[in-house]
């Protein structure tokens, strides 16, 4: 539960959070992954996105999932941390700033010219951390889209869309503005997605290229 806030002493622990959400969610790890395994800058691939789904592209499925374990690991280490050093008292709300930041920094990564992945990734992480159940829904929405349309965009959108409602109608009332706030990026992030969906261009999972 969240208490009221004297920011007058508490802003460096804000300002800590908000420094450590970023720098771990910065980390490009679908760059990282691709470079180890030998096969070039995954910004020269498929969409040129850092993220999971792009990283698939490669060919290479240990990379894919690498990439997509470790961009919602710094989600959750970013919510754990700032949760477990933070003052108590304020250290809920300090979770919800570190999240926030963390998967803003995946979006937009200081290292690489602010262009980054499109965040559903570390979305699930900071669900997971934040509220386990509602990621657990979120993922198995995802899943029940992605079955029934085969399309991974469209699941995304989907799933993060129904993560408010989730929050909602479990009690998790401190999370959602954060949640509408991520879900809003989040579609940002897929516009182009989002215009190859209404235009029937977007490409469906397992699809040749």
């Amino acid at each position: 539960m969240l208490v009221e806030i004297d920011w007058g002493t508490a802003w460096p622990w804000a300002l800590a959070a908000l420094a450590l959400g970023y720098l771990l969610g910065s980390i490009p790890f679908g760059l990282i992954f691709t470079r180890m395994a030998g096969l070039g800058d995954i910004r020269d691939i498929g969409s040129g996105n850092i993220g999971a789904t792009n990283a698939l592209r490669t060919g290479n499925k240990w990379v894919a999932g690498a990439t997509f374990l470790c961009d919602a690991g710094k989600g959750i280490a970013a919510v754990l941390l700032a949760r477990h050093f933070g003052p108590e008292g304020i250290a809920p709300t300090l979770a919800l700033l570190a999240a926030a930041t963390a998967f803003l920094g995946h979006l937009f990564p200081v290292w690489l010219g602010f262009k980054g992945g499109k965040g559903f990734s570390t979305f699930i992480g900071v669900n997971l951390a934040l509220y386990w159940p509602v990621a657990l829904l979120l993922c198995a929405t995802w899943l029940v889209v992605a079955v029934l349309f085969r399309y991974s965009s469209l699941s995304t959108l989907v799933a993060a869309t129904l993560t408010p409602a989730y929050l909602y109608f479990l009690g998790q009332n401190s999370i959602l503005p954060l949640s509408i706030f991520l879900v809003i990026m989040i579609f940002i992030a897929h516009r182009g997605n989002i215009a190859r969906l209404i235009a029937g261009t977007e490409s469906r999972i397992g699809a040749k290229k």
